[in-house]
């Protein structure tokens, strides 16, 4: 009789006995100039089983999954589907087999309705011509399936991205696929989101369909994954049931080492000098935009690392746009170290001494054609003008220290941003803005996407930051983070400021306040 997932039996560090898989590679490795992505890796997916990828960023989770959809050409190895072997030149080919993909950033067509992103390349046809009131009729139907009632009609772009990418997966279950590849589906989900999308994880896993999941969220794997493997440094570590691996030993194995970042971050946090906060860097009051944020006050002193917490559209990032220029706010005063500034572009935000890491990183950050090197003094360069080049010694004596500093990998000053990591991006991102010396730092959803080692190195080096005298504004959708560094939590809703908690607050304290009605904190 074969396995199923549910019977299957696992060794530790080892592969799970089972029957035939419907991906299967062997000894795959991948290679570019100067960096080893894989090493000899073994890669099973079976059917009718949600299978998560798990490792670190750089531990070459997203280069397998690219060497399987035919983005890359595997140096070494061979891949199977359904027995026989494949060799794809491309995702389209590999969709055309059965093999879909939704990756992390949403990959579709703005300008385009949602059903003819649904239905891009297989739109049903009358006479010859695309037939849009039955394209829309079926966008509408496999948006049904997914429990959701977006206007099939309209524009991709005017939606969130959080609904944004919940096409993009609706156009993954569009095609009949034997195996979907899901990667971080959920970064951009709130809670009721994550959950409609795992129902219909279930539901295909249930009709057969191999499920590749790829997510930092250790509870959300845990709650959906039935199998994991685990790779690190570009190898196989090993292949579990999920049930037989503890979060401890799922966090040991990803990073070779026993965690103890985390706890440090807590320490660090907890003996922060009572001075945080003290002398104002910037203050706010009555700073607003129409259409984008309520007015609000803000006091953000050295020293002091300032949280914004509250769900997606809260107005946490339109906040940090006034605060950085990005937007123009159209109400209000801001001074800096006492002085009043105007801060209508980044360019008049950098000169105060503020820097601003977006959570778009891909869109708004690195410049992936270009080496980590250049992209790593480039807000440095902007600001002393193209007229006075960095010198090289300076250069290359900035780019060794931030490089060790945030552990950047590859240790390969000209590799190409764009292939690397997105932990080690979000580094180089990082470190771009440190380079600069602001004196007062905002970081954007700084951890969304990568792994639990980059996410704690993160963590600390804010702490650090702060320690020095830094001021930080942290923005994160995981409310452990805010609640763990942060001197002061500010917290939104419905796009206005409702209220300010101390370094006390717990995680409970700052739901209870965005769960609250405005007429109930009227009322406490």
């Amino acid at each position: 009789m074969t396995d199923t997932p549910s019977t299957r039996t696992a060794q530790p560090g080892g592969p799970v006995s089972t029957g035939a898989p419907v991906v299967a590679m062997r000894g795959i490795s991948m290679e570019f100039p100067g960096v080893k992505a894989l090493q000899d890796v073994d890669f099973r997916l079976f059917p009718g089983e949600v299978h998560a990828l798990m490792g670190e960023n750089g531990a070459g989770k997203s280069t397998l999954i690219k060497v399987l959809t035919g983005v890359y050409t595997a140096t070494a190895g061979t891949t199977q589907l359904q027995g026989g072997q494949v060799a794809f030149s491309g995702p389209a080919e590999a969709q055309a087999a059965g093999v879909s993909t939704v990756y992390q950033e949403v990959n579709l067509c703005p300008n385009l309705s949602v059903a003819e992103n649904i239905l891009l390349g297989r739109e049903p046809r009358r006479f010859g011509s695309i037939d849009m009131a039955a394209t829309r009729t079926r966008a509408e139907e496999l948006l049904g399936r997914m429990g959701l009632t977006i206007d099939p009609g309209s524009i991709l772009a005017e939606h969130p991205i959080a609904i944004q990418q919940l096409v993009a997966i609706a156009r993954a279950v569009a095609v009949d696929a034997q195996v979907l590849i899901l990667d971080e589906p959920t970064s951009s989900l709130d809670q009721d989101e994550v959950a409609e999308l795992f129902r219909i994880m279930r539901h295909l896993r249930d009709e057969g369909v191999a499920i590749l999941f790829v997510s930092h969220f250790l509870e959300q794997v845990y709650e959906i994954a039935d199998r994991m493997t685990v790779l690190r440094n570009g190898r196989l570590v090993g292949e579990h049931l999920t049930k037989d691996l503890s979060r401890l030993q799922l966090v040991s194995a990803m990073i070779g080492r026993e965690l103890g970042v985390l706890e440090e971050v807590e320490r660090l946090a907890a003996d922060a000098s009572d001075e945080a906060g003290g002398t104002p860097v910037l203050e706010a009051t009555g700073l607003g935009r129409r259409g984008s944020i309520a007015p609000f006050d803000l006091r953000i002193g050295a020293g002091e690392v300032v949280g914004l917490a509250g769900l997606l559209g809260s107005g946490r990032t339109e906040l940090a746009r006034l605060l950085f220029g990005a937007d123009r706010a159209d109400s209000g005063v801001v001074r800096v170290a006492g002085r009043e500034v105007h801060l209508r572009t980044p360019r008049s935000a950098i000169s105060a001494g503020i820097a601003f890491c977006s959570e778009d990183r891909k869109g708004e950050g690195i410049l992936g054609d270009l080496s980590i090197r250049d992209n790593l003094v480039l807000a440095m360069q902007a600001a002393r003008g193209w007229a006075r080049p960095i010198p090289k010694r300076t250069k290359d004596e900035l780019v060794e220290k931030w490089m060790t500093a945030l552990d950047i990998r590859p240790n390969n000053p000209d590799a190409l941003v764009g292939k690397l990591s997105g932990g080690n991006q979000q580094k180089v991102l990082l470190a771009r803005w440190l380079v600069t010396q602001p004196k007062l730092l905002i970081l954007d959803e700084p951890t969304r996407g990568i792994d639990i080692g980059a996410k704690a190195q993160i963590q600390k080096l804010v702490t650090e930051l702060a320690a020095e005298g830094m001021a930080v504004v942290y923005i994160s959708a995981e409310l452990e983070e805010v609640a763990r560094l942060a001197h002061r939590v500010v917290v939104l809703k419905d796009r206005s400021k409702v209220a300010e908690l101390d370094g006390s607050a717990s995680v409970d304290d700052i739901m209870h306040l965005i769960a609250t009605s405005d007429s109930e904190q009227v009322a406490s």
